[in-house]
Parts: C-alpha cells; structure tokens; sequence
C-alpha cells in the first residue's frame, strides 16, 4: 500500500542582524519537524537577496539591520509580492512602538512580536504554521 507524499517542509528565512540571535532561532526552528531555516541575512540588501532566491514561506524579520531595515524588506515584498513567492511576513523586534506596529501591518506584517516577551509566541504562530 502506498502513503501519501509527506507534505513539503515550511521554508522559513531570518532578517536579523545578530549573528547569536539568528543562530540560535535556527537551531530552536531547525528543531521543529516540517520547518526548514533555508538562511539568514544580516542586512537588507542580503535579505532581499536571499528572499528571492530562496522563495520561503515565511521570512522572520527584524526591523533593526546592519545597513538597511526590515521596514526595506518590508516595502520590498508589498511593492512585488509575486517576485519574492508571497511569503508572509512576521517582525520580531525590540523596538515595540504602537505606531511602528501599525506601519509593519499597513505593509503586510501578519504579527509583530516583541524580542523582549514573546519568543514563545513567536514559536506558538511558526508551530500553527506549519503543514499537517
């Protein structure tokens, strides 16, 4: 008897300037069966590179980048969705601000998730994510 094709893992990439921070959400992601971290980028410039090459899923994005912002990456995936594959889009960040929010949602932020208290959150929103 032959068993259906197991569904393709979730891609997930990660903007994110600290190399610690990126490293270790890797290896907490890299754990969860049906995901696959498939990179990083540090600034916008490579982040938008890589979204283009790696076509994710879902792109983890913080708004502070070594040059550039995630508001650049941001501003990039609404301006040509269909380039980048419609990934969606989640910020991770500590700059917490109503406004800023509000700006990350207007470009098509589905969350925004406080670094400081809501890593599992985060991870709850990635689990709910995934393919069953």
């Amino acid at each position: 008897m032959a068993y259906p094709a197991p569904p393709p893992p979730l891609k997930v990439v990660l903007i994110e300037d600290s190399l610690l921070v990126r490293q270790t959400m890797g290896a907490v992601l890299g754990e969860m069966v049906g995901l696959e971290v498939v990179g990083g980028a540090a600034d916008e410039a490579a982040a938008i590179e890589l979204l283009l090459r790696q076509q994710p899923d879902l792109a983890i994005v913080d708004l502070q980048l070594r040059s550039g912002s995630g508001l650049g990456v941001l501003r990039a995936l609404a301006r040509e969705p269909e380039r980048f594959g419609r990934p969606r889009a989640v910020v991770f960040s500590h700059h917490n601000h109503a406004l800023l929010r509000e700006h990350c949602q207007a470009l098509g932020a589905e969350r925004f998730f406080d670094k400081a208290t809501q890593l599992a959150e985060l991870l709850a929103y990635v689990r709910q994510a995934l393919p069953s």
